[in-house]
């Protein structure tokens, strides 16, 4: 068995289907199946067990995968071992929840990225919360530090959010001036039931009930915001890029906190180690630089 039938069997068993693993490799599903029911020759034992839900690990095909991680561990450790301290290479993909994924990453990985030429990012911006036991990404960002898990966690920054509207809903509505007022105003937030962490539930925090205007995304809130759609809480990050947006109620400013999580064994890994760094600096600098500004 070599790295290559490994680097195939992880594919597999991280997709949970031929059609997903090949088409992250760029190989034929039918090919592929070949591959993998060759391994299982070799190996003596059943890997997957195949439904028409997809490819699902055996018991044995787990311990498999155990030890196919630790080689590839090992595999990228040594490639960067040869590589010293040169500039960060290859691709790295990060989850984030669509704020965090709008209004801060894309200035400070283009950033990390002019200082590493050789290395590409791609974001997974996605309103849940990211399985990294199935490498959908290398590490994510959460609004909330999990308590479960072979997982590393490092808190990132902590940031804050306000109640916020534009110039011509105020104009037509009036401005409230104590909480008990936003029950007579047109509330935008997240759709109650997608709420997909207690650390989102922002204004169910405010005492707000009602919500006429629901999205899972921020970007559709600031949006609706912008345009005079309602009132909403919004990142204070993200307020310098809608300037038309004035905060309300200053003394509920409600404070959050961004978590980097990794796969527990990524630790060893020299070049993720250095991405984190370099993402944790970037970050806080950015948040304080964007906060100031508000």
């Amino acid at each position: 068995m070599d790295w290559d039938d490994l680097r195939l069997f992880l594919a597999v068993a991280r997709a949970e289907s031929l059609s997903g693993a090949g088409k992250a490799l760029r190989l034929d599903p039918a090919t592929l199946g070949r591959r993998i029911a060759r391994l299982e020759e070799v190996l003596g034992a059943r890997l997957f067990i195949k439904s028409p839900q997809g490819y699902a690990l055996t018991d044995e095909g787990a311990r498999v995968l155990a030890h196919a991680e630790r080689a590839e561990q090992a595999m990228t450790g040594a490639v960067e071992e040869l590589r010293g301290t040169r500039g960060l290479t290859g691709q790295i993909r990060l989850g984030a929840p669509d704020g965090c994924a709008n209004y801060l990453l894309p200035q400070v990985l283009a950033a990390i990225c002019d200082e590493n030429p050789g290395l590409e990012v791609q974001i997974i911006a996605l309103p849940r919360v990211f399985n990294l036991s199935k490498r959908e990404a290398d590490m994510a960002v959460g609004v909330s530090r999990p308590e479960a898990g072979r997982l590393s966690v490092q808190k990132l920054t902590d940031y804050h959010l306000s109640l916020a509207a534009s110039d011509a809903y105020l104009a037509r509505a009036g401005s409230p001036t104590t909480p008990e007022d936003l029950r007579s105003h047109r509330m935008v937030g997240y759709i109650p039931d997608m709420i997909f962490d207690k650390e989102l539930d922002y204004l169910g925090q405010l005492g707000v009930t009602s919500v006429p205007l629901a999205s899972n995304s921020v970007s559709v809130q600031l949006n609706w915001l912008r345009h005079g759609a309602g009132i909403g809480v919004v990142h204070d990050f993200a307020r310098p890029s809608a300037p038309e947006l004035r905060r309300l109620l200053p003394d509920l400013r409600l404070t959050r906190s961004f978590w980097l999580i990794r796969h527990a064994d990524d630790g060893r890994v020299d070049r993720l180690n250095r991405f984190a760094r370099l993402l944790l600096q970037g970050v806080r600098k950015e948040v304080l630089r964007l906060e100031a500004l508000t």
